[in-house]
């Protein structure tokens, strides 16, 4: 089946957009957690912890019917990217860097996800697709290169681990939500890591004790258990299921941009020219991945 130009307004982009913008805040409020006094190993597994228990809720509530023998692998390789893996990466990595660094990084992320379209969706991404693609990796490189002074750094090296794994994880639950749902999928995988998450976070509560935080910290933390690693995932699966998950992938190309915003604004970082040029010329890819060919598999 062959997935052309999306419709302006489809369902898909819709849905993957509205996915965008709630996890734009999540960078941001992931570094007002762990620099307002809360451990990064607790917001990592503590946010999917609370959202393991909201999981619990809804698929009581909604009736969702128990996923099948096959879908258990998919699933835990899900949890294992978007649950445990991507999280934690990402909120070691803001114990000592900026928001605004982190998310012109995360920039790939669009790039990695369509890798594992291919390798785990089946889809089949056209050259024009692939060169749009390659320039915003080249890009966001290049950017942490130059900011990390020397070549890239350790808690850059966190981030583009964290990406890879969050990659693997959009694409393996986009397939599965062509059958489960984006509801269904992303629960099933917060459901099946809730006993690691509750029993790493009361381990470190049980080390450091309770975290005496600022509100401000307690705020985000609250933001990405709510809305990045719960409803957000509502949305964005959805979206990756309907569209296609390397071209509705390309739709957080914009994140960058909405995510510097959200910092400057929250946060109170800088954004400097260097952010921006980066921020725009990842952006300006996206237009051309939207207009790229792309097969796929009949779902």
């Amino acid at each position: 089946m062959r997935l052309r130009k999306p419709v302006v307004l489809s369902p898909g982009l819709l849905l993957g957009g509205l996915g965008v913008l709630l996890f734009s805040v999540s960078l941001p409020a992931t570094r007002a957690a762990v620099s307002g006094g809360i451990d990064p190993f607790l917001v990592g597994f503590g946010r999917a912890a609370v959202a393991g228990v909201l999981a619990i809720a809804w698929l009581r509530i909604s009736g969702a019917p128990r996923p099948r023998a096959e879908h258990r692998r998919s699933i835990a390789i899900c949890a294992a990217g978007v649950v445990v893996g991507f999280p934690v990466l990402t909120s070691l990595a803001l114990v000592s860097g900026t928001a605004v660094h982190a998310v012109v990084v995360i920039g790939i992320l669009p790039a990695a996800t369509a890798v594992f379209a291919v390798l785990r969706a089946g889809e089949r991404p056209s050259a024009l697709f692939w060169l749009a693609a390659g320039a915003g990796l080249a890009i966001v490189l290049a950017f942490a290169a130059a900011r990390s002074g020397t070549g890239i750094g350790g808690g850059d090296m966190m981030l583009l681990l964290g990406v890879v794994l969050c990659g693997l994880g959009y694409a393996e639950g986009g397939a599965l939500s062509r059958d489960l749902g984006g509801p269904a999928t992303i629960c099933r995988a917060l459901v099946l890591t809730l006993p690691l998450n509750v029993a790493a976070s009361a381990l470190v509560v049980a080390i450091d004790g309770v975290p005496h935080a600022d509100l401000g910290a307690w705020l985000g933390f609250a933001y990405v258990a709510i809305f990045s690693m719960f409803l957000g995932f509502f949305a964005w699966y959805a979206g990756l299921a309907r569209g296609g998950i390397a071209k509705i992938g390309q739709v957080q190309l914009l994140q960058p941009l909405l995510s510097l915003g959200w910092a400057a604004l929250l946060l109170g970082e800088t954004v400097g020219a260097a952010e921006g040029v980066a921020a725009l010329a990842i952006i300006a890819c996206v237009a051309v991945t939207q207009s790229a060919r792309v097969e796929a598999r009949p779902a």
